[in-house]
């Protein structure tokens, strides 16, 4: 910062002011010290600078899942589902611009207390919190911490946190309409878990506007598990017509085993997904899916949490986007 001021004809403080986007130096001397500090290759001390403001510019992505006693490979699921990679992608895009870093922590229910006592130790100034479970734990143990975090998807217990989700029973109702319309009478559905959320009201919505009795398989968001769902569905159904599947990943697999029993998709069995993921483009035929736009919701919660973190104290908000058909080959 010496080398700074000097280079710029200015004091020392006036650089520090300038750092840290003081108001009060004047628009020609702050043009002088940015000069100085680009020619200068000045870059603050992060430890140093956090002394100061007491921030970490960084929050932290938490993907909790809650134990399933057959599953082994949390963390592959993690870092291979779509869904992830779109979350962090957009949320990353829109933390940017504020210089704020991701850092991605995933975590079961065996982990949760060393996630607390992270949080609780000040390296992130938030957290970006998705939670698979309605009975996790873990949004009412982060909001004890007093640490501004936002939430992506509503909370299942009233909690005063800000939060981003989707109408889940709209895009599940519009994939049964959709079917319906295109004239399939014997449909059924594979859904999500049901402990999650979006797995209960994606097959209630479905059910409510397909008919209550509309065979279902409860599936786990993963291509293996849409496939075996399928499966299922077919021993038990035969003569099911059309499919809707609760995710992209779930019904590329869900594809595979309705084409290896010798039926055409979609002549004999339309096949409706849910995500618009890149394994709606992947299948063969190519995926009629609904939309889900992860991206510009991961940075609506990322804009959210900067804004709590910036203004504490600020009265929480829900955000809820609406969810559309994309029309492709498979229905």
């Amino acid at each position: 910062m010496d080398q700074v001021a000097a280079a710029a004809g200015v004091s020392r403080a006036t650089v520090s002011r300038v750092i840290n986007n003081a108001a009060s130096v004047a628009p020609g001397i702050r043009d002088a010290v940015q000069r100085a500090i680009a020619s200068t290759g000045y870059v603050p001390n992060v430890a140093a600078r956090s002394l100061v403001t007491r921030r970490s510019n960084s929050v932290a992505l938490v993907i909790s899942e809650p134990d399933r006693p057959d599953d082994h490979s949390f963390l592959n699921r993690i870092f291979t589902d779509p869904y992830f990679g779109r979350v962090t992608a957009g949320a990353t895009g829109a933390l940017r611009p504020h210089d704020v870093h991701l850092v991605v922590v995933p975590t079961d229910s065996a982990d949760h207390h060393q996630v607390i006592r992270y949080l609780r130790q000040g390296h992130v100034d938030g957290v970006l919190l998705i939670c698979s479970s309605e009975h996790d734990p873990l949004p009412g143990q982060v909001h004890a911490l007093g640490i501004p975090a936002v939430l992506s998807s509503r909370p299942a217990a009233p909690l005063p946190v800000s939060h981003v989700d989707l109408d889940q029973r709209l895009g599940a109702r519009l994939a049964a309409e959709h079917l319906i319309a295109r004239g399939c009478r014997r449909l059924a559905t594979i859904s999500g878990p049901l402990d999650i959320p979006a797995g209960s009201e994606r097959l209630e919505a479905f059910r409510t506007a397909a008919g209550a009795d509309a065979p279902a398989v409860i599936g786990d968001f993963t291509r293996a598990g849409g496939e075996a769902a399928a499966h299922r569905l077919l021993d038990d159904h035969p003569d099911l017509d059309g499919l809707f599947v609760a995710s992209d990943l779930m019904a590329e697999g869900a594809l595979r085993a309705v084409q290896d029993r010798g039926r055409r998709v979609p002549g004999d069995v339309a096949v409706v997904g849910f995500d618009d993921s890149s394994p709606a483009l992947e299948c063969r035929p190519q995926l009629t899916t609904i939309r889900q736009p992860v991206e510009e919701m991961a940075a609506e919660m990322a804009q959210l949490l900067v804004a709590h973190i910036d203004e504490p104290g600020r009265a929480t908000r829900s955000v809820i986007f609406q969810p559309t058909l994309v029309r492709r080959a498979s229905a």
